[in-house]
């Protein structure tokens, strides 16, 4: 006997649609997964983009410096002495078009070398926030609190760029933690939750004091609603478990699309407000 379509409405646009059977998640239209797919894709070429952005500017600083060098490594004028000002260095060299000297500044950088920016007087005495583009605005009002944005970045990058760190025996009064949106797009709960295991363990090892941020609420959809909502709920568990604080802002942001731009993802004004207050109020609080 042929199956008989029912009438379903779909749980992202509510347009109805005939299906001949309907999972326990509830149904989503062809329309709707499709705009959910290639959403997902504009955001990992937007990733790609800024990453690409970013390797462009090293490289021409890179260029910069070369071109300085060899300048001054054939020029018949004598390069003077150079006045070292912060992270500029100002070159004094001959121009071929012009008959007196030009002084070109040179913004000496390395992406490669996370935190190098930050005070060193006493590092152990810094507090350290790490994560993703949704931290990328935050604004603590502490003293010695750096705020380290990857954009982009899920739990595999964060332990990658603490690893760096761990190598030049980097200490840290506190860490701070905030990742896991990138991370339920690959639809791996179980490796994001290990991924996640991993850097918390290699920041204890940094640190006495560890946090982990949770996600905010997102309004891109119920999948990936969902997805961060049961992320929320196993990382409020585990991280009691396992001695590392939590901070839940999805209390803070539940319910509250203001919070959000308007890609329903990353915190609006107002949301980088409320979060970095979440965030100040557990660094001022936390067990040191």
């Amino acid at each position: 006997m042929a199956s008989i379509p029912i009438v379903v409405t779909c749980t992202s646009c509510h347009m109805f649609s005939l299906a001949f059977s309907v999972s326990g998640e509830g149904f989503t239209c062809d329309k709707c997964r499709e705009v959910v797919r290639l959403t997902e894709k504009i955001l990992e070429l937007e990733s790609r983009i800024q990453s690409l952005f970013e390797d462009s500017k090293s490289v021409r600083t890179v260029e910069n410096i070369l071109d300085a060098s060899n300048v001054s490594a054939h020029s018949s004028v004598p390069v003077e002495n150079p006045l070292q000002l912060g992270n500029f260095v100002t070159v004094r060299r001959h121009s071929r078009r012009t008959k007196h000297h030009s002084t070109v500044p040179i913004k000496v950088s390395n992406r490669f070398a996370p935190l190098s920016d930050a005070p060193t007087e006493k590092p152990a005495e810094s507090a350290l926030v790490i994560g993703g583009s949704i931290v990328r605005n935050v604004n603590i009002e502490a003293p010695a609190t750096i705020v380290k944005c990857l954009p982009g970045a899920r739990a595999s990058d964060i332990k990658s760029n603490l690893n760096v760190l761990a190598k030049t025996n980097r200490k840290f009064s506190k860490i701070v933690i905030h990742v896991g949106t990138n991370d339920v797009r690959l639809r791996q709960s179980e490796i994001t939750k290990d991924n996640i295991k991993e850097v918390c363990e290699l920041a204890k090892t940094m640190s006495d004091t560890v946090i982990f941020s949770g996600p905010l609420t997102a309004y891109r959809g119920d999948e990936i609603y969902s997805r961060l909502s049961s992320l929320n709920g196993w990382l409020s568990e585990w991280c009691l478990q396992n001695n590392i604080d939590f901070i839940n802002n999805w209390k803070s942001f539940e319910g509250r699309p203001d919070l959000l731009k308007r890609d329903g993802l990353h915190p609006s004004w107002d949301g980088v407000s409320l979060l970095s207050r979440n965030l100040a109020h557990s660094l001022n609080n936390a067990k040191v």
